[in-house]
């Protein structure tokens, strides 16, 4: 009887020792943004800069200097900003401005980027603007 107890105690131990060696489950892999989430897509006016969601980006004439968007208040909810995490950082001809609200948005070539809201679907087009202030924006050679 003696015997049957201290086999049982190493038994115990043995077992909690081999589950303390088993390695711990891997985290799961980080979800990472793509450093830039702009891509090409082709529409009915030829290829254009979208958005990762296929949206058309567009830019404003009287975005000038490159360090500020002048669309704001109303103007927004027309063209919706390229909205940047605070992490976001500049990438070749992608750049990451500030914008009044405190809030960052992507530029592209100096020009800051936004969306139509007249665009419902991937590839649309509809922002195109005849008074020549708001123009698609392309990718340049």
């Amino acid at each position: 009887m003696f015997r049957f107890g201290p086999m049982m105690v190493a038994a115990m131990l043995l077992a909690a020792g081999a589950n303390a060696h088993e390695a711990e489950p891997a985290p799961p892999p980080k979800k990472e943004t793509p450093a830039v989430p702009i891509k090409f897509a082709e529409t009915k006016r030829g290829t254009v800069l979208a958005n990762s969601n296929g949206m058309t980006l567009y830019y404003f004439d009287r975005d000038d200097s490159g360090t500020k968007s002048t669309c704001d208040g109303k103007c927004t909810e027309k063209w919706i900003p390229l909205k940047a995490a605070d992490e976001s950082k500049p990438q070749g001809d992608f750049t990451v401005i500030p914008r009044s609200d405190k809030s960052k948005m992507w530029a592209y070539r100096n020009r800051p980027l936004y969306t139509s809201h007249e665009d419902k679907a991937a590839g649309d087009v509809n922002g195109f603007d005849p008074a020549n202030l708001w123009h698609i924006a392309r990718p340049v050679n």
